[in-house]
C-alpha cells in the first residue's frame, strides 16, 4: 500500500469514528447509567462513597417553571463543601449551574428557572472531597 493511500485511510478512519460516537453517560438496557458508582454516583450505586449517599446525592423539588436543588451536605470552608451543582437536559447537554462559596453560602441550596424545558432533567451535585453525585427527575 502506498504511504499516501495509507495516510487517506487513516483519516478517513478517524473522520467516521468523530460521527459515530456515543454519549459516555447513555442509557443501557436495564435504564442503569455507564460510568455510575465510577465516574459518578448514584443512589443505586454509590461506589466507594456508599455511606455518603445521605449527605451527597442532590434532592430536587419542581414547582411550576422552578427547580430547586438541595444537597444536604456541610459547607465547612474550602476545606469540605459542594462545589457546585449543575442542571443537564435527557441528552446530559447544559441547561445551567450554581458555584458555591462555601465562606459566603452556609447551605448548599439553588433555585434554576426553566421556562421551555419538559421532560428528563439530570441533576449534578459535586462535592470536593466525594466527588460527582447524580440524581435524574422528570419536570
Amino acid at each position: 500500500m502506498k504511504r499516501r493511500d495509507f495516510m487517506r485511510l487513516g483519516l478517513a478512519g478517524a473522520g467516521l469514528t468523530v460521527l459515530n460516537t456515543t454519549p459516555v453517560l447513555a442509557e443501557t438496557k436495564n435504564a442503569q447509567l455507564i460510568g455510575a458508582g465510577g465516574l459518578f454516583y448514584t443512589k443505586e450505586n454509590a461506589g466507594r462513597w456508599a455511606g455518603k449517599v445521605a449527605t451527597h446525592l442532590p434532592t430536587v423539588e419542581i414547582e411550576k417553571l422552578t427547580v430547586k436543588v438541595t444537597t444536604a451536605h456541610e459547607m465547612n470552608g474550602f476545606e469540605h463543601y459542594i462545589v457546585k451543582h449543575v442542571l443537564l437536559d435527557k441528552n446530559y447537554q447544559f441547561l445551567d449551574e450554581h458555584l458555591f462559596n462555601p465562606t459566603v453560602d452556609k447551605v448548599a441550596i439553588s433555585t434554576f428557572s426553566l421556562p421551555n424545558y419538559s421532560g428528563t432533567l439530570h441533576v449534578l451535585s459535586l462535592c470536593n472531597k466525594h466527588d460527582l453525585w447524580l440524581t435524574t427527575v422528570e419536570v
